[in-house]
């Protein structure tokens, strides 16, 4: 993730962050140079001079006052300023609406499901210029779904789910991660939320809730029995339904690998599948002793799933 990302809102939440902390760095700056050129002043102006004790002053109500007042006025103007912004970029915690997008955090890939039953890992697609409902949830650990372009960071605690506003003001692919440590693969936990025309959107919806055709015949076909006979869909769901320990697979062939970390060629899943702790260690998928005709085959059938 570029730091470019940080300092490049693209969306209204995004912008509202970034203007409060600009605000704050600004104002920060500005008390900084004041206090400092007080300090400086004081030690040039005041200092000793070999002509003796200097005359003590023991209080000044003015000075206090204002040294008490300025302080306060600048935190009150702090506070309004940071709650209207609470209140535009949070999304009610308890409202009754149904959410546009639930997504979901695992050890360690993320998971997007669709009102109409798409599912997809590690993208998430939201139709540009429109605000989504998320609910943000988790599995096992404690997460954090963080795109810093689009929104806020929000924890994803098992058990407790929260719920943010997800927009972006433009067409475009932007980079998140998980930015709560949570285990040995937490720095690979990246995602990418892939904002479209609202046209383009829909069409991709309606393609992602909709199962591939199964392959009748040829390495593609027997590569779909291999899948069967050993079990892959206990943790891999081949639709938006079924086991989903693992990352579905649904539509595996169209989207970006690893949350675009690697490219998607029959090559690096064909590693994927053999011994994916050299890719990604740490992570949950156990290596598949397979023949190099049952691997083609496997990859074969993967590839169908467009």
């Amino acid at each position: 993730m570029s730091l470019d990302a940080l300092f490049s809102p693209q969306s209204p939440q995004a912008q509202a962050i970034t203007s409060l902390f600009t605000l704050v760095l600004i104002l920060s700056a500005v008390i900084f140079l004041i206090v400092t050129g007080l300090v400086v002043y004081s030690v040039l102006r005041y200092r000793a001079r070999g002509e003796g004790e200097p005359r003590q002053t023991f209080g000044s109500r003015r000075m206090e006052v204002t040294w008490t007042v300025i302080p306060l006025i600048v935190v009150f103007i702090l506070f309004v300023l940071t709650v209207r912004t609470m209140a535009f970029v949070d999304a009610p915690q308890d409202s009754g609406q149904s959410p546009d997008v639930v997504i979901n955090g695992h050890q360690w890939w993320w998971e997007a499901r669709y009102p109409n039953g798409a599912v997809t890992a590690n993208e998430i697609h939201i139709p540009a210029s429109k605000r989504l409902l998320a609910r943000i949830e988790a599995t096992d650990v404690i997460h954090d779904f963080w795109a810093p372009q689009l929104a806020r960071k929000m924890d994803a605690v098992p058990g407790r789910p929260s719920y943010m506003w997800l927009e972006a003001d433009t067409p475009g692919t932007y980079q998140g991660a998980c930015s709560e440590f949570c285990g040995m693969q937490h720095a690979g936990m990246r995602f990418l939320v892939i904002a479209e025309q609202e046209a383009d959107f829909s069409a991709w919806l309606m393609h992602e809730a909709a199962t591939a055709p199964e392959p009748l015949e040829g390495a593609a076909a027997g590569g779909a029995r291999l899948f069967r006979a050993n079990k892959c869909s206990d943790c891999h769901a081949i639709s938006g339904t079924g086991a989903q320990s693992g990352p579905s697979l649904a539509h595996v062939a169209a989207r970006r690998f690893l949350g675009g970390q690697l490219a998607n060629t029959p090559e690096n899943l064909a590693r994927w599948i053999t011994n994916p702790q050299s890719i990604k260690p740490g992570n949950r998928m156990p290596d598949q002793q397979v023949s190099a005709g049952d691997l083609q085959a496997l990859v074969a059938y993967l590839e169908t799933r467009q």
